[in-house]
């Protein structure tokens, strides 16, 4: 039956990782998109043919898509102001209600009878805005095989963090090689279609690589994403961080990166 077809082909995907059930177009016509088929995509896009990637690359927009309407508000609100505790205001969100000042305020309308306390008005944090300088976000990304779910959120962050104003974000994969990414930053889908999973792992190079591309080092965050098993010297990774906190950039080491 078709819908017995259905659950072995998304079970196969989703619970076995049987990668190369996504590199038949039927297949891919019938699968529901969700950041598992993604993932599976990215791990064998290299064997498709030109009509099966077509259909991929409209899933992965999808995907792309719905994860950056997930997280874009998030992101956006981290850098939009912080709530303002000395002014208060009868309207504002529902992260901004200020819930001890609102009840010492309406303690008047306490009901002893009923045990109720009448809230006739609540209150709000009002928002102040954050004067942004401008920044710059490295986000170096370790493009092997077990670092699959990282580099699709990163792509998508990276996506997220250029509408940003006064950020200037850049993107940047690394094996053994470097490819900087940030031109395309905008399309995260370009993006994950030219990663090349698999590889070997030389993170000092990449932290030298931001380095030299560092405009204003206090003004500037180095966030490297990795299983941090370096394949070349680990000496020569430790001092480049060494010399990047000396000139006072911030620098981050993270093991993975999701929702």
């Amino acid at each position: 039956p078709k819908e017995t077809i259905e659950r072995l082909e998304r079970d196969a995907i989703e619970r076995y990782a049987i990668d190369e059930v996504v590199t038949n177009l039927e297949v891919l016509e019938r699968v529901e998109p969700n950041p598992t088929l993604l993932a599976a995509v990215m791990r064998t896009k290299h064997l498709m043919n030109p009509a099966v990637l077509a259909m991929a690359r409209t899933l992965v927009a999808k995907v792309v898509g719905e994860l950056i309407e997930k997280l874009a508000r998030d992101i956006e609100r981290s850098f939009s102001g912080r709530r303002h505790r000395q002014s208060l205001s009868r309207h504002g969100a529902a992260n901004q209600f200020a819930a001890r000042e609102t009840v010492r305020r309406n303690l008047t309308h306490y009901d002893p009878q009923r045990r109720q306390l009448i809230v006739r008005q609540p209150l709000f944090f009002s928002q102040t805005r954050k004067r942004l300088q401008p920044w710059q976000i490295f986000l170096l990304v370790d493009q092997s095989g077990s670092m699959v779910g990282s580099v699709i959120h990163a792509a998508v962050t990276a996506a997220c963090l250029w509408n940003l104003p006064g950020v200037r974000t850049h993107l940047i994969t690394f094996d053994t090689q470097i490819v900087d990414l940030s031109d395309e930053v905008h399309d995260p889908v370009a993006t994950l279609m030219q990663v090349q999973l698999g590889g070997g792992t030389d993170i000092g190079q990449a932290i030298a690589y931001a380095a030299q591309n560092i405009d204003v080092p206090k003004r500037a965050i180095v966030v490297a994403i990795s299983d941090f098993f370096e394949g070349a010297n680990p000496q020569v990774l430790l001092d480049q961080v060494a010399s990047l906190l000396g000139q006072g950039t911030q620098v981050l080491g993270l093991a993975a990166l999701d929702e």
